[in-house]
């Protein structure tokens, strides 16, 4: 137990949502008539569980990723731990102290300026004055606000608000570090300081909960992973399998054709209808070789005519990183006013993407304005080496595309006189 950083049992967190059925309107003088009873016999209550029997244990320095879909349970287990929300059912046992960066703006008195609100976490953490002060200057530096340390944060924007917060959170010296999906609002540049630090904390030994959709940070951080689902735990273990097991519920399987259905595309102006993944004799397939060419065909059609419309494909593998993106206009290929439907077909060359799984985003876009349809983790293919030159490095991570590179390599002889 002694290595134990953080033991949960059972937990669970139950809310109650309430309905409110669906009557006729009714006048002031009848609601007034009826009593304060009418207001509540129309309405019906419904047991909620947004976590429910989770148990795990978590040892000292462990990075642990937190994985699973928007509503899985992953903020509400966050705010548990960090002692924001209580538990229904279930106990917490935490070693050391705890440090949180949840929501924006989360810890944070928006009337008090960027440099009492340092002061004011630090003695939320119980730290001295003294202890504060000595890191007061790499909080300030780091968080890159040192012009605004002296204006209320009530007036920082949201990327401010981050950068001041994570600072703080991550150099307090806590021994439990927990930090949400947040992480996001800020820049890239940002999130790189940022994830370097997070490895840099984990290095001295201090654990880490993160939670983040972006599945290459997850894996780049942690060397472990819980995965939630409909607010219950599914998967831990090593970060590459609870990821690998993840990708595998958004949709790795072997439906190599999409279908959109009436009711997401009634309201659209244009929409994607369907499309597939095909080999080089145009049949329907998710299994390719590497010296395969991959044919992706796409077919929409329009409620109304929207000018301007762009077509994009995002190719992403297995840690939800795009590949690449390809982008056509569609009034180019005379698509155009009086056109009913379209059908569009992208092709991958041969040997180009390396062996392993992958996914299609394809999206219909206004640039600059609007996403008119989005359809993501959508036809599925996996990619096997068939005994190409890359075949030697199954296994290895050597990227996601084989760049075809031309090398001039000259040899230099040293002579030698007698």
């Amino acid at each position: 137990m002694l290595d134990t950083a953080i033991q949960v049992k059972n937990l669970g967190k139950q809310y109650i949502i309430k309905h409110q059925e669906a009557t006729q309107y009714n006048t002031l003088r009848d609601i007034l008539a009826a009593g304060p009873k009418a207001l509540l016999s129309n309405s019906t209550r419904e047991k909620f569980w947004s976590l429910q029997d989770v148990s795990f244990e978590i040892r000292q320095g462990d990075r642990v990723g937190i994985i699973g879909r928007n509503g899985a349970g992953k903020s509400t287990l966050l705010k548990m731990l960090s002692r924001i929300v209580e538990p229904t059912t279930g106990e917490i046992q935490i070693n050391g102290r705890v440090s949180s960066l949840l929501e924006v703006g989360t810890g944070f008195h928006p009337e008090l300026t960027g440099r009492e609100n340092i002061f004011l976490n630090g003695a939320i953490l119980g730290m001295s004055k003294a202890e504060i002060r000595s890191k007061f200057d790499e909080i300030v530096d780091f968080s890159e606000v040192e012009k605004f340390l002296d204006t209320p944060v009530k007036r920082y924007s949201s990327g401010m608000y981050v950068r001041l917060a994570f600072a703080i959170a991550a150099h307090l010296e806590p021994e439990v570090l927990i930090v949400d999906e947040v992480l996001a609002v800020g820049d890239a540049k940002f999130r790189e300081k940022c994830l370097g630090k997070m490895k840099r904390v984990g290095e001295e030994g201090r654990t880490i909960l993160f939670v983040s959709h972006q599945m290459g940070m997850l894996a780049q951080l942690c060397n472990r992973a819980l995965m939630l689902e409909q607010g219950r735990l599914v998967q831990q273990g090593a970060t590459q399998d609870v990821i690998a097991h993840y990708m595998e519920s958004l949709g790795y399987g072997n439906d190599s054709t999409y279908f959109a259905s009436p009711e997401k595309t009634k309201d659209k102006p244009v929409y994607l209808s369907e499309i597939q993944s095909l080999n080089e004799e145009g049949v329907p397939t998710s299994d390719f070789g590497h010296t395969d060419e991959i044919t992706l065909r796409i077919r929409g059609a329009f409620n109304e005519y929207v000018e301007n419309v762009m077509l994009s494909v995002s190719v992403k593998d297995r840690l939800e990183r795009r590949v690449f993106t390809n982008r056509i206009h569609l009034e180019q290929w005379d698509v155009c006013k009086g056109t009913s439907s379209f059908t569009a077909t992208m092709k991958i060359p041969k040997v180009f993407l390396m062996p392993g799984r992958y996914l299609f985003l394809v999206l219909l876009s206004i640039p600059k304005v609007r996403i008119i349809d989005l359809v993501d983790h959508v036809c599925p293919i996996a990619i096997t080496d068939l005994g190409s030159d890359a075949a030697m490095f199954e296994g290895a991570d050597t990227g996601c595309v084989f760049a075809n590179c031309e090398w001039v390599v000259k040899p230099e002889v040293k002579t030698y006189s007698c």
